[in-house]
Order: structure tokens, then C-alpha cells, then sequence
């Protein structure tokens, strides 16, 4: 016999919510596995090893929040801040005679930025099984450690083949962090709570853009025998190398979050039949198209409106705070009206107002500041690549589906980024036109398929309506995981009584789970 849980209550008087999850019998034989012949979730494994689901208060949930965000955010911060950094460490060498140093000719500049994007993609179906199987500490310490040495090694590359060969062990240790960040927020997180802080750490741009500009700054002062992008691949490379061991003693996470480590090849299989896929797929490609090409050329932009290397870093820091400013004021907006596909598709406009702005304006000392200003207009376009990956997270269930899911997603955005700098070539300067105007027809298809998505979304959670009437359930259900704690309507049902989902913690896709509600 299976034992019942509780009956769910709820006091009056402080507010106490009580969850109670039915704990369905396992075979005595194997008490890690469900009656189906799966391993547990996580989760699922600790309700049972106390004998009840907890007990959760408005107070407990905000104290426990800022716990996990004390703990694991500085962490993540500081993590893709320096990944970032290092990646335009390549951006401010080639304001700093780079180019002309090692002696780059047509496309290699341009391959320079993407063959770091090209190793990646070539990676992730690896790093997607890895990332069910390891323990996401030890694997993020060793990344960013090896990361950090093979940036330090571009400091004596002065030829093409020289700087190809350390951009490409810098992808295959840098390929892994996206898709575990997001593994990470998944885990600890509930739906509601993900856009700010996928975007939090995604936002580390901005201030890379912001402070890496004015280190790269200070240190394109110092009169050395080293060239100044020298002096920049060797202070980063190592500051890069010292914070590796601050990840190895302070994320020790055991794990525990809503989680298995057992593969499903029929979640592989679903992931590639549902048709959301196409959309992650395609709406992260069309983002990272301009995404590498600017991330790249940026400061090349810059220096093209008329002004020299120092001024170019200067410049640029603007650039970094409307970023900053608007990828978290983008997932604010996703969070307060609860549209990630509306916000994708306001944040496309301005962009495409840049674009035809740098595409119609004259270069010349006379216009520098129309030039300056539809650059920094363009400049809210990375508030995007976190909403997709919000949004993908947010309509996606299933351990192994959601790492394949991930993966989908990094090979659209790798494959944007290979594509993204080859749109633009050195020898186009300073009107840098092909590459502006893939830039502009990209946002134009961000547009369309963000409605597309929003369309198809709408029709899957109409079809869950009309199976949970099949199954005897009510068509509509309180969606708790994008309300706050405390909210009226959060979690009380028609009868008054308090419900939790038989489901939540059986591992079972969005397709497979009739209670599963799609978010817009």
C-alpha cells in the first residue's frame, strides 16, 4: 500500500501554506527508481526520505530565495562576467594594432571571433549528456580554470595560426557555461523568478562592455615592451586563472534541486519532434547573427565614426550601460505583465531603428553623434538572448529534455556567431554595410517569430485544457510557478481547498504532463 500525505491546509492566521505531494509506491527492490522503471527526481526522493512535502510560508519562500540568490548569483556573476570579457578581449586588441601586428587578411579577423562559436557548437550534444552526468561545480571550476590558460596563452600569438589555436581551446572550455548557468537557474528557481535572474547574469555584457572598455582603457596606457592587447590577453587571462579556485571553494552545491541523472533517450526523441524546438532554434540564431557581428566589430564601428583607439574604449562604455539597463529593465517587464514573447518583440524595434539609422547617416566628422547615438540605440539588442532562453526554459519539462533543449538553443546561438562576424569584413570599413543590413533583416525575423511562437504556444495550452477535461480535471488551472507567494488567487482552488499537482516531481516532459501550463 502507498502511504497518502496530509491533507493540504492552510492557516488563516499566519498564512502557512502546506504542499502535500503524494508519495506513489516504489518496488521494494529499488527504492531509487519509480514504479515505470526511471530514477527519481531529486526532489521527489527527498519528500519521501522525511515522510512529507514542506511547509511554505510568503516569509520562508522570500527568505529562502535570497538565501539561493546570496549563494549561487556572485558565483554566476562573476563567471560570465569574465567569459564575456575575455571574449572581447579580441574586440579591443583590434583597436590596439591587433590586425595589423599579426598580419590579418580578409576573413581572418572575422574567423578570429568566430571560431570560438564554431568549437562550441561542434561541442554541445556532448555537453548536454555531460551536464546530466557530472556534478556542475567540479565541471564549471576546471572550464574556467583552462579558459583562463588559454587566454593567457594569446599573449605571445602574433600570427593567424597562432591566435586560431588558442581561440579554440578558449571555445571548447567556455562551451559549457551557458548551458549549465542555465541547468543551475532551472534547478534552483521557479518560473516566475528565472527571466531576472537569467538576466542578471546575462547583463554581466553590459558591465563587461562598461568596465572591460575602461580597463582596456588604462591598460592601452602602459609603455611596455608588450603591445597593449598583449598586456590585455595577459591581465585577463590570469584574473581569469585566480578566480577558478574562488568557484572551486565557494559552489559546492550538492545537487538537490529538481534533478535526476539518468538520460532519457525518449525525452532526446521528443525534444527533436516538438515543434517549439524549430522556434528556440531559430528565434537564438536570428539574435546571435547580430549579436557576433557587433560583439566583434563593435568598437571597429566606433573607431570608423572618426575617432582614435583611446576615445574608441571610452565610447564604448555607453554602449554597456543601455545594455545593462535594458536587459534587466526587459526582464522586469517579462516578469510584471508575464509575456517573454511581447518583450522580445518591443525590444526589436529600437534595434531596428539603430540599424537603419548607421545604414543611412553619412560617416564624417559632422555626423558623429547621430552615428554615435544609432549605435547605442542598437545597443538593447542583448537584452533578447536572455528572453529566449527564459522563455525555452520556461515551456520546457523533463531533466534530459531540457538539457537537449539547451543544447538546441547553443547551437542556434554558436551558429549565429560563426555566421554573425563573416557578415562583416575589415575591408568594408567604414560603411561596414552587408554586415548592418543581415543585422537589420534579423530583427525584422525576430518580429515574425516571436508571434509565430506566442500563436503555437497559445494553441498547446489549449489542447492541455481539453486533456485534463478528458481525464475528469478542471480545463483551467492556477499556473502557481508565475505567482508570488501570497497572492490571492496563488494557490487556492474553486472549493476553497488548497491542490498540488500529482506530477510535479515525476519527470515528466511539458508534452507528457497534462497539468504543465506554456507561459507567453
Amino acid at each position: 500500500m502507498s502511504e497518502s500525505a496530509p491533507p493540504v491546509t492552510k492557516s488563516t492566521s499566519d498564512e502557512r501554506i502546506e504542499f502535500a505531494t503524494p508519495i506513489p509506491s516504489q518496488p521494494a527492490s529499488d527504492p531509487e527508481r519509480n514504479s515505470d522503471g526511471h530514477k527519481k527526481d531529486k526532489a521527489l526522493e527527498v519528500i519521501e526520505d522525511v515522510g512529507h512535502s514542506t511547509i511554505l510560508t510568503p516569509e520562508n519562500n522570500k527568505r529562502v530565495l535570497r538565501r539561493i540568490d546570496l549563494r549561487i548569483l556572485p558565483i554566476l556573476l562573476g563567471i560570465y562576467f569574465l567569459q564575456q570579457l575575455d571574449k572581447s578581449t579580441l574586440s579591443y586588441g583590434s583597436v590596439f594594432g591587433l590586425i595589423e601586428d599579426a598580419d590579418l587578411k580578409g576573413q581572418e579577423y572575422s574567423w578570429l571571433g568566430s571560431s570560438i562559436y564554431l568549437v562550441q557548437l561542434v561541442a554541445q550534444p556532448a555537453v548536454a549528456y555531460i551536464l546530466v552526468k557530472v556534478r556542475l561545480a567540479k565541471f564549471l571550476a576546471v572550464m574556467v580554470f583552462f579558459w583562463g590558460i588559454s587566454l593567457t596563452c594569446m599573449t605571445p600569438a602574433q600570427s593567424f595560426g597562432g591566435l586560431l589555436a588558442c581561440r579554440i581551446f578558449l571555445g571548447v572550455f567556455e562551451a559549457g557555461i551557458p548551458p549549465a548557468f542555465i541547468a543551475i537557474t532551472q534547478m534552483w528557481y521557479r518560473r516566475r523568478e528565472q527571466p531576472m535572474r537569467l538576466s542578471s547574469w546575462y547583463a554581466m555584457n553590459g558591465v563587461v562592455n562598461m568596465f572591460g572598455s575602461l580597463i582596456a582603457f588604462g591598460l592601452g596606457h602602459i609603455k611596455s615592451s608588450l603591445a597593449p592587447y598583449q598586456i590585455i590577453f595577459l591581465v585577463f587571462g590570469l584574473v581569469t586563472v585566480a578566480f577558478s579556485v574562488v568557484v572551486v571553494n565557494r559552489l559546492r552545491m550538492n545537487q538537490q534541486g529538481i534533478e535526476t541523472d539518468e538520460w532519457k533517450w525518449a525525452h532526446v526523441k521528443e525534444a527533436f519532434m516538438d515543434p517549439k524546438s524549430f522556434f528556440w532554434f531559430a528565434l537564438m540564431f536570428s539574435i546571435s547573427i547580430p549579436s557576433g557581428g557587433i560583439t566583434t566589430f563593435g568598437p571597429l564601428i566606433i573607431e570608423s565614426f572618426g575617432f582614435d583607439q583611446l576615445k574608441t574604449m571610452l565610447f564604448n562604455i555607453p554602449f554597456g550601460a543601455i545594455q545593462l539597463v535594458a536587459t534587466l529593465g526587459g526582464a522586469w517587464l517579462a516578469t510584471k505583465y508575464k509575456t517573454k514573447g511581447g518583450v522580445i518583440a518591443l525590444l526589436c524595434l529600437p534595434a531596428i531603428t539603430g540599424c537603419v539609422m548607421l545604414l543611412q547617416i553619412p560617416r564624417g566628422d559632422s555626423h558623429k553623434g547621430p552615428l554615435l547615438a544609432g549605435y547605442y540605440i542598437i545597443s538593447v539588442y542583448p537584452a533578447i538572448t536572455p528572453m529566449i532562453y527564459s522563455w525555452a526554459a520556461g515551456n520546457t519539462a523533463g531533466e534530459t529534455k531540457k538539457k537537449v533543449i539547451n543544447g538546441i538553443l547553443l547551437v542556434g546561438q554558436c551558429a549565429g556567431n560563426v555566421v554573425g562576424p563573416n557578415l562583416y569584413t575589415t575591408e568594408e570599413a567604414p560603411g561596414y554595410r552587408r554586415g548592418l543590413l543581415s543585422n537589420l533583416a534579423m530583427f525584422c525575423v525576430l518580429l515574425v517569430l516571436s508571434a509565430l511562437n506566442l500563436v503555437y504556444i497559445f494553441y498547446l495550452n489549449q489542447q492541455h485544457g481539453k486533456r485534463r477535461v478528458a481525464m475528469g480535471k478542471s480545463a483551467t488551472i492556477i499556473d502557481r510557478s508565475m505567482q508570488e507567494v501570497g497572492e490571492p488567487e496563488l494557490d487556492k482552488a474553486e472549493d476553497g481547498r488548497m491542490t498540488e499537482e500529482d506530477n510535479a516531481f515525476k519527470d515528466l516532459t511539458d508534452f507528457e504532463n497534462e497539468d504543465f501550463v506554456y507561459v507567453y
